[in-house]
């Protein structure tokens, strides 16, 4: 029997692209998850998350809920990235605190790693160096919130662990070009130009900037085992370990959807950080924890998923 079974946990953005996966491995754990609605609470109001917390009672928390978006929607939005991020956590884990919630479990994300991280990127280096400027605002948002977990332990006790995921993606991942991240905008304009009969595509930047991608479900297990052992509010790392090119990605994407037309690429426009891969083993010795999507296995769940979904768009980060 699972740990946190008959627990209940409060899944903040639980209706949004990771959360919703969560909270499918939670209730596959013999838990259940509390989905606030957006319209029932404003994260980043105080009063109304100590009512929320009051409502449900939860035992267990992940705070999952983000404002952000690919890295058109940063570029635009770096005083949303930094704010409404900051806001968020320091109102839920607050709360979170005063409830006496046995375990808190908050998703960080691997743009808090600087730019110049050694790579793989080892959690002891986490705040050595600036994020990448583009996602620096947001990057440093989530290292606030693990500064604020470390402090919350420290003085009061208080039981946090900080997930940081790679690139996710997969089923429900966004493609609206105004928020998706690199997996969710390259399926959208591959099948978009395969459908058009398009003979060539342009991607952003050189191509060359690397990233290291992780199924959404693999992310989600993750988190579910971060809520059955204490390992502390050090940050815990959770990618594929594999590192591949923007136009390795974007050519096992083009195959995923059956484009056969020809790549092109838009150096003007940013890559973003230059290099992304995590290193692993504190998951794997810690959690117990490995991840076991492969790509081309992924890719093709998460194209099949696009295709039959009558309204794409509708997908969000949450």
């Amino acid at each position: 029997m699972s740990e946190i079974a008959g627990a209940r946990v409060l899944v903040t953005g639980g209706s949004g692209f990771l959360g919703r996966h969560v909270c499918d491995a939670i209730t596959a754990a013999g838990a259940t998850p509390l989905v606030p609605a957006r319209a029932e609470v404003d994260l980043r109001d105080g009063a109304a998350v100590r009512a929320l917390f009051a409502r449900h009672a939860p035992d267990l928390v992940v705070h999952a809920a983000v404002t952000g978006g690919g890295i058109g929607w940063m570029r635009s939005h770096p005083a949303d990235a930094f704010v409404d991020n900051v806001r968020m956590t320091t109102e839920v884990m607050e709360a979170a605190l005063r409830a006496g919630v046995r375990r808190f479990c908050g998703v960080s994300s691997a743009c808090a790693y600087a730019v110049d991280a050694v790579q793989p990127m080892r959690e002891e280096a986490l705040f050595a160096g600036d994020p990448e400027p583009t996602n620096g605002p947001y990057g440093h948002a989530k290292r606030a919130m693990m500064v604020q977990g470390a402090a919350y332990n420290a003085q009061h006790g208080f039981d946090a662990v900080f997930v940081v995921p790679t690139n996710l993606y997969g089923p429900g991942e966004s493609v609206d070009p105004g928020r998706a991240h690199v997996v969710g905008a390259l399926v959208r304009r591959f099948e978009d130009a395969r459908r058009a009969g398009a003979t060539d595509v342009t991607c952003w930047g050189t191509g060359r900037a690397t990233r290291d991608l992780l199924f959404v479900r693999d992310a989600a297990a993750g988190i579910v085992l971060s809520l059955s052992r204490s390992v502390g509010p050090a940050p815990v790392n959770l990618g594929s370990g594999e590192e591949r090119t923007i136009a390795e990605i974007a050519t096992a994407i083009a195959g995923a959807v059956g484009f056969r037309g020809t790549i092109r690429w838009d150096a003007s426009l940013p890559d973003g950080m230059p290099r992304k891969v995590l290193d692993i083993a504190r998951a794997r010795s810690l959690l117990g924890w490995s991840p076991h999507t492969p790509l081309a296995e992924g890719l093709a769940e998460m194209v099949a998923w696009f295709r039959g979904s009558s309204s794409p768009l509708a997908a969000s980060n949450g």
